[in-house]
């Protein structure tokens, strides 16, 4: 028993670290003989006879409890970088990038020539090799440094382009390196802004037509600009040139234009045309339908005839500019006029009442009440027309009043002197003063201008008045003339109360 306690201490005493115990327990004397089974052993721990293959699995299961296990090799594992994944790719992109040989595809099976390449399989940890770098390749495959020339070349050849564009866009709009030359535009209503335009490059205002549309375009310059004759200057840029063509501009070419006394709508109108302000159809379309101002003086005047303004047209002396509008000319004048009647009263109207009542006092004393009184006030409007008729009749200023007075006086007794019998009045009927006077068949020309013919005032006045007419008008002298006659020799009119003195100043003229 002692030595099978021995043994069996020996056993499971040995280490597997070497060897030399399997040898040791081959050569022991107790191991030297035949091993059978232990049957006092097997009867002491009263177990079961062990066959050969069983003894061998539990000696095998024994070495292996105590022995170190061999641990697999573990497989590599797969690349995780995901910064070069991004930059290489995958598979065989990434393959080509680490040399490392990659497998057939699976379709392709490996013929006896082409044998397999022997893979020698690395001890040790698998380590990370930095990918080697791809070539850099730019546009079109064109290396990355003459990529980047080429771009450069390119870029500045395109700013170069585009530096010179605006220097020479910048360069018409804002007029540089010009010449101090002035230039006379003519605009007419008919232009339109490609007109315009082109008639600035054949004068050398500008270079390109377009350039100077797309500026109008966005400054609206084609509502801006009227027509009319301009000095304007090369040394102007766009903006200059579109302000100079304005109508309030300073660079409009004007004309100075004296309109005399006494003149009519229609010569006035001739007139303006003549100096090259505007048409006379212009005018007289404006005159008739023209949207005027609203003036006070102007109520009451009934529109749609081409001289309806007839008496308001204030004769002076006036700056237009040439290839005016006919609004702008007529709107002048009528200003004129209002500051005209401004200089004889503040209030012209109380100068019309104080005519009124003069009249209505020379009407009471000829018999008259005060109906009719009432029914015949003068109007501002009717006013005008008896100085219109005191313009054409008078010689001179200092005559106005009395002359005035005359025609006052027969409106004022109208029973005994019905008719005016101005001779003025007869030449505007017949359109104007006719060479060797009046005729007795001119005299009987049916018209209400023609006041021999027909009683009282004529529709209108006959004239645009001077200032010192409507004043006359508006104070006539207080007389008891009723007619005057026109004497050469002393270069003024001959007044008369009654008809007796009148004819015998016809006889003393050797008049008929």
């Amino acid at each position: 028993m002692e030595k099978e306690k021995d043994n069996e201490k020996k056993f499971y005493t040995m280490r597997p670290d070497n060897d030399d115990w399997f040898d040791t327990l081959l050569t022991s004397p107790e191991m030297s003989g035949e091993i059978g089974p232990d049957e006092q052993a097997i009867s002491d721990l009263q177990l079961a006879e062990l066959s050969d293959i069983e003894l061998e699995k539990i000696l095998r299961e024994a070495l292996e409890e105590d022995w170190p296990q061999e641990q697999p090799a573990k497989e590599p594992e797969p690349f995780r970088d995901e910064e070069y994944r991004d930059t290489f790719g995958e598979g065989e992109e990434l393959a080509q990038v680490f040399d490392t040989p990659q497998a057939p595809p699976a379709e392709q099976e490996l013929t006896v020539e082409e044998e397999a390449p022997e893979v020698e399989e690395e001890e040790g940890p698998v380590r990370k090799v930095r990918p080697k770098k791809k070539k850099g390749y730019g546009l079109f495959g064109i290396p990355h440094l003459l990529s980047v020339a080429i771009w450069i070349v390119v870029c500045v050849a395109i700013g170069t382009s585009l530096g010179r564009l605006v220097w020479v866009c910048a360069a018409d709009v804002l007029a540089f390196g010009r010449n101090d030359i002035p230039v006379e535009v003519v605009i007419t209503p008919e232009d339109d802004i490609d007109s315009i335009a082109a008639k600035l490059q054949e004068l050398e205002l500008i270079k390109y037509p377009s350039l100077f549309k797309f500026y109008a375009e966005l400054s609206d310059a084609e509502e801006k600009i009227v027509p009319g004759t301009y000095t304007l200057n090369t040394l102007f840029d766009y903006h200059a040139l579109v302000k100079g063509m304005r109508a309030t501009s300073t660079y409009r070419t004007t004309i100075t234009v004296q309109i005399p006394e006494g003149y009519t709508c229609a010569q006035i109108f001739a007139l303006l045309e003549k100096k090259g302000v505007c048409t006379v159809a212009e005018l007289e379309e404006y005159a008739a339908t023209g949207d005027l101002k609203e003036r006070w003086f102007l109520e009451g005047v009934q529109r749609g005839s081409k001289y309806c303004l007839e008496g308001f047209l204030f004769p002076d002396t006036y700056d237009f500019y040439v290839d005016y509008t006919a609004e702008h000319a007529l709107e002048k004048m009528l200003a004129g006029f209002e500051n005209r009647m401004k200089s004889i009263a503040e209030d012209p109207q109380e100068l019309l009442d104080k005519l009124n009542a003069q009249l209505a006092a020379n009407m009471k004393k000829n018999g008259y009440g005060q109906s009719f009184i009432e029914e015949n006030k003068m109007s501002f409007y009717e006013m005008l027309t008896v100085a219109s008729i005191v313009e054409k009749e008078s010689v001179g200023a200092g005559e106005s009043y009395n002359i005035a007075s005359v025609f006052y006086n027969r409106l004022c007794y109208p029973a005994q002197y019905p008719y005016l019998d101005s001779d003025a009045t007869v030449y505007y009927a017949l359109g104007g003063k006719k060479e060797g006077g009046l005729t007795a068949e001119d005299l009987q020309i049916d018209s209400p201008y023609n006041t021999r013919k027909y009683k009282g005032l004529p529709p209108g006045p006959i004239s645009n008045p001077s200032l010192a007419s409507i004043g006359a008008a508006l104070k006539p002298g207080e007389t008891t003339y009723y007619y005057f006659i026109y004497d050469a020799g002393a270069g003024r009119h001959q007044f008369s109360s009654t008809l007796k003195e009148h004819q015998e100043w016809i006889e003393k003229l050797g008049l008929d």
